[in-house]
């Protein structure tokens, strides 16, 4: 029958493609970009602490991302496990909210090169001043870079998965290069000093708030691992080796971040960073730092690795994205395009066009209003973890003498305590974000974007679902993971 057509992606990834399709992801612009505003938020300490223990509960979270992609190695990622785990409205739930996050993130990676932009040219970057958003001058240069780089890397990855991969592990490679670079300027040059770094936490509050403050954005600062799973039905190894790129790939984000985060505390007392910046406006204070000690060169240096953080980042969710919601076209909760493929590249380009399209909408609003949509992508991103995690405890059992429910288990009582863990560290993620009285509470502004978001996805789901929910369970289940039973 038509309606049963499944259509499936090639295998082309090798593994060290798509250690960098993860690493290169969760690094991304942030680690390059947001240190001065993390560290005005929480203190170096409080900064590499709460950004550190983040990482490790990535890795417990990873667990059970590890596990089911051994077990399901299809694209769809936690759209496909939610359905495993708790039915059809809640994978679309999930699936709705990690596109949401996905999308954000594409955006705010072209952002990041018009911001870089107005730092090493800021009269060129200022041509055409069209308007301010939230005190943010949006002018007619900006957009054109932020939307040329959109495009370009549309056209990328319609091209095919092995040529992103293999650029994948080059920008990934460069952009280690820089971060050692820069460590290494600091460590041989005079002024930078860990001795700038103290006090280690910010002094107008505790130092567990300054740390929950950073751990709170985890989901945000490290989405990208879970980039593994969406490409996995692409893997040209065996599953069970994506568990290793998982943990692997945190480790190297979180190292990435820290030293990043040293590097630019050490350059000058960071309060006196901070104020400097401040008094000057400045569009981008890491690159202040890091040129207070390398000069020019050392401008050179971390531009040259914020590119490659923007192209990583943009490589890496442009896929993730597309195969998402090539997963559900597939599924029929989508519109029937997204299940396309492209006749010579055998690519879902459908959903790339349609995330590139998207995208080019918000180069005219301005950064910082754009910061406020990508603020509550982490709440998607942390819904999209705890189905996950969720999934994964109901499939392992504490021993042989639990019996079978809907779903066949596993004894496996190590990974599911560690899958409990998981389960709770996305619900304390979600609460740091939306409790009103948590040190990292959505402002008002992101509220009423996750609003609109949670509209678009009513009347999306309204419009599909009937033929969703006619699919016998058979039916989805072959559609979703390839076979008729779970």
């Amino acid at each position: 029958m038509e309606k049963l057509e499944r259509r499936q992606l090639k295998r082309s990834l090798k593994p060290h493609w798509v250690w960098a399709i993860a690493f290169g992801s969760a690094i991304g612009w942030g680690a390059f970009v947001l240190p001065t505003d993390w560290i005005g938020q929480a203190g170096p300490i409080g900064v590499v602490l709460g950004i550190l223990l983040g990482a490790i509960l990535m890795m417990v979270i990873g667990v059970s991302y590890g596990f089911l992609i051994e077990k399901f190695p299809v694209t769809g990622g936690e759209f496909s496990y939610a359905y495993i785990g708790f039915g059809r409205g809640f994978a679309f739930m999930a699936g709705w909210f990690l596109t949401l996050g996905y999308i954000c993130i594409v955006a705010l990676n072209a952002s990041a090169l018009s911001l870089l932009a107005k730092f090493l040219f800021p009269e060129f970057a200022a041509i055409g001043t069209l308007y301010s958003v939230a005190g943010y001058d949006v002018s007619i240069v900006q957009i054109l870079i932020a939307s040329t780089v959109l495009v370009v890397f549309a056209l990328l990855n319609i091209r095919g998965t092995s040529f992103s991969g293999q650029t994948q592990f080059i920008f990934s490679l460069i952009l280690i290069l820089g971060i050692l670079m820069l460590a290494a300027g600091a460590m041989f040059t005079e002024g930078p000093s860990l001795s700038n770094i103290t006090p280690g936490f910010e002094p107008t509050q505790p130092a567990i708030a300054s740390v929950l403050a950073i751990l709170a954005i985890a989901p945000f600062a490290y989405v990208g691992f879970d980039n593994i799973p969406q490409a996995a039905e692409e893997f040209k190894f065996e599953s069970k080796k994506a568990f290793g790129l998982i943990i692997w790939s945190l480790l190297a984000a979180g190292l990435a971040y820290a030293f990043m985060i040293i590097i630019t505390a050490s350059t000058m007392p960071w309060q006196n960073l901070l104020a400097q910046i401040n008094e000057q406006n400045s569009v981008w204070g890491t690159g202040d730092a890091i040129e207070s000690y390398m000069g020019r060169t050392g401008v050179f240096i971390i531009a040259a690795a914020i590119c490659m953080g923007i192209f990583t980042g943009l490589n890496g969710f442009y896929l993730s994205a597309s195969r998402l919601t090539f997963a559900m076209g597939r599924a029929r909760i989508l519109p029937n395009a997204f299940r396309s493929l492209h006749s010579k590249y055998h690519t879902p380009y459908v959903g790339i066009i349609f995330t590139m399209s998207i995208c080019l909408i918000a180069p005219w609003f301005g950064r910082e209003a754009l910061l406020w949509v990508v603020d509550m992508s982490s709440t998607g991103v942390a819904i999209a973890y705890f189905f996950c995690t969720a999934t994964a405890y109901k499939m392992f059992k504490w021993s042989n003498k639990q019996p079978d429910k809907n779903i066949k288990t596993v004894a496996a009582p190590g990974r599911k305590l560690l899958s409990l863990l998981g389960m709770i560290s996305s619900i304390i993620f979600l609460i740091l974000l939306l409790l009103p009285a948590s040190p990292a509470a959505l402002g008002q502004e992101s509220l009423v974007a996750l609003g609109i978001w949670v509209l678009l996805g009513v009347v999306f789901y309204l419009f599909n679902s009937r033929r969703y929910n006619n699919l016998s369970d058979e039916e989805l289940n072959y559609l979703i993971i390839g076979r008729e039973k779970i």
